[in-house]
């Protein structure tokens, strides 16, 4: 089950899979794609999740057979993509929805700026607090009770009840209670701010935190639709919470304009908090109360219940508090991150007309750093975990370490190749999507990020080995080594890194966290399990690495053509969309082309499965 998950704008969307614990990057119950943050720390608040029940998906179940062989191995790479590819389109219609509106985001109070930043820590307390408080509890002890009471004489109608006046006195207590403690909680994530920063990021807090209770409703309503083999509002409704929002935010425009690309948006009026963090809030609600209207139509009634006797508190086990450690240990690689940040912007001493990147900017470049993993690497893994839970079960350890190579070398060939396009066009991607002065920042902190993208990808699929086998200790010991490998570079970045670069620094530390948790994490699972044909998947990477590298200076020597082709008649050069466009275009066109054939050249035949799945797909 699934762990709602945030970033800057983004919607709830369900995942079918439960979260990765690791060091923070942006949760949201806004965003469900199933992404989770296996490692590394920067951008948001990790979903945590260890030891919950991964696997609801579409497609989970493709290919549970326990042949052996390259002929069975073949029929079982073509089940997984085309389950992946199914799974992939949902998740990359709510991805794309998430991004025009964070696109829109920028366009209403910019990227950089006090604005910017101020919203980006107030409209994460929410995901923080809800995560930490009730996400934990609600998916890994909560919510799988919702399965197992529906086989009661009664459909598990006295057990859902309980559990929804159970869920929604908790959290309107827990709100209540944020609420109070608004300026103390914006404070903890701003202690480099002053007064004026403070105010205002308290003022959009008190707007934002209701989302709380929503978030828990939307959590809980959406488990009793799955409960019921209701699926798709679960996965649509972050739609509606989308549609309001940008809508919300055009408005914001149409009233009070655009912000200044270079310098944001100084400061806003109540009317303004009101109108951007309120509309916000809105989206959030009609999320949650959308999925009324199916359960209604399933004959689904609540009758108010009291008591916690038979909820299911009492059945957390160690996974449980595993799940529990990991959250922790997220959040504390995010409260450090988020600060770091925020220091940053107090710090930075750069020309006047431009305002420094701060923890807006991590935010949007987790969101665009985020995207291939979470279009590709959770469709995979979602797919992938039916069958090897299954062939654990059938106690076949043979084919579920056969399974997990074979998921190892489908995800190197894409994220290897996801990873070297946003190395080298990162820069331009960010200009295109967000502007000139913070897209440029958004789109260098995202290359940085995008160095460990393998290894984040990676590090989700083993994540996911250990918890088919229902081992939450493991994983915990990949996110501790994980946030502490992400801390110490955050730390030196602090120290050692002019302000106005810390923001790509953090980004570089979420990369080396998510390499040193895959490292730790491999070792884990080899002792565990035996070995997973480590030699073949080495011997992939080996050749998809040679590959990126020639197609990663092509790359750069495309990007570098164009621009300065275009600059003789375009002199904004990349700090003007045209020209980023045209970049993109090239460049992205030269890295693909040149991977292909570099992948080709080299014999990767898991190439030929992936490049099958796509023509078919369109």
């Amino acid at each position: 089950m699934s762990t709602p998950r945030t970033s800057p704008g983004g919607a709830v969307e369900p995942g079918g899979t439960a979260r990765a614990p690791g060091p923070p990057g942006p949760t949201d119950p806004r965003q469900a794609d199933g992404a989770a943050d296996p490692g590394g720390a920067t951008a948001g608040p990790v979903d945590a999740g260890v030891g919950a029940s991964p696997g609801t998906g579409a497609g989970a179940g493709a290919g549970t057979g326990t042949g052996t062989g390259a002929a069975a191995e073949v029929g079982g790479v073509r089940s997984l993509v085309r389950s992946s590819t199914v799974m992939a389109a949902g998740t990359a219609a709510s991805r794309v929805l998430g991004l025009v509106r964070s696109v829109v985001l920028v366009t209403a109070i910019g990227a950089v700026g006090v604005t910017a930043d101020t919203f980006d820590v107030a409209n994460n307390i929410p995901n923080i607090v809800y995560l930490l408080i009730a996400g934990g509890v609600l998916n890994a002890v909560l919510v799988p009770q919702i399965v197992r009471a529906s086989r009661d004489p009664d459909g598990g109608k006295a057990f859902v009840d309980r559990l929804v006046t159970l869920v929604v006195l908790g959290l309107v207590v827990i709100t209540a209670i944020c609420l109070l403690a608004a300026p103390l909680l914006v404070r903890a994530y701003g202690l480099a701010w002053g007064g004026p920063e403070v105010r205002l990021a308290t003022a959009m807090a008190l707007w934002v935190l209701p989302q709380i209770f929503f978030y828990g409703l939307y959590t809980v309503l959406g488990q009793v639709l799955n409960a019921r083999g209701s699926f798709g509002p679960y996965m649509w409704a972050p739609v509606v919470n989308n549609v309001v929002a940008i809508a919300g935010l055009l408005v914001f425009i149409v009233v009070f304009g655009r912000a200044d690309p270079l310098l944001g948006r100084d400061g806003l009026s109540q009317g303004q908090v009101a109108l951007l963090a309120g509309t916000a809030t809105l989206g959030v609600a009609a999320q949650a109360l959308v999925l009324l209207v199916p359960l209604r139509r399933l004959g689904f009634t609540w009758t108010p219940r009291f008591g916690v006797r038979g909820v299911g508190l009492r059945s957390a086990g160690t996974v449980a508090l595993w799940t529990f450690g990991g959250i922790i240990v997220s959040q504390a690689g995010f409260f450090l991150t988020k600060n770091i940040a925020v220091y940053a912007t107090q710090a930075a001493d750069l020309p006047d007309g431009v305002a420094p990147p701060g923890p807006a900017v991590l935010s949007y470049a987790y969101l665009l750093y985020v995207l291939p993993h979470s279009l590709v690497a959770v469709s995979v893994v979602t797919a992938l975990f039916t069958r090897l839970s299954n062939r654990i079960t059938a106690g076949d350890e043979r084919g579920a370490r056969s399974d997990l190579s074979l998921g190892l070398r489908l995800l190197g060939v894409v994220s290897v190749l996801s990873a070297t396009g946003l190395v080298v066009l990162g820069g331009p991607i960010g200009v295109l999507l967000f502007g000139p002065g913070g897209g440029a920042s958004i789109g260098l902190t995202t290359a940085a990020m995008a160095l460990g993208l393998p290894f984040y990808s990676a590090l989700y699929l083993v994540q996911r080995s250990f918890f088919a086998r229902e081992d939450g200790r493991r994983p915990f010991v990949g996110v501790v080594v994980a946030a502490v490998a992400s801390a110490v570079v955050a730390a030196a970045v602090a120290l050692l890194v002019a302000p106005a670069f810390v923001v790509v620094g953090l980004g570089a530390a979420q990369s080396v966290g998510s390499a040193a948790g895959l490292a730790v994490a491999l070792v884990l699972l080899r002792r565990r399990t035996g070995s997973f044909d480590g030699s073949r998947v080495l011997r992939l990477h080996v050749r998809v690495l040679l590959a990126a590298v020639v197609a990663g200076l092509c790359g750069w020597a495309a990007r570098a053509g164009v621009q300065s082709l275009l600059e003789q008649s375009l002199t904004e050069g990349l700090t003007g969309r045209p020209t980023a466009l045209a970049v993109v275009l090239v460049g992205g066109a030269v890295v693909v082309g040149v991977y292909v054939l570099m992948l080709r050249a080299t014999r990767v035949r898991e190439l030929d499965d992936v490049l099958a799945q796509v023509r078919r797909s369109r």
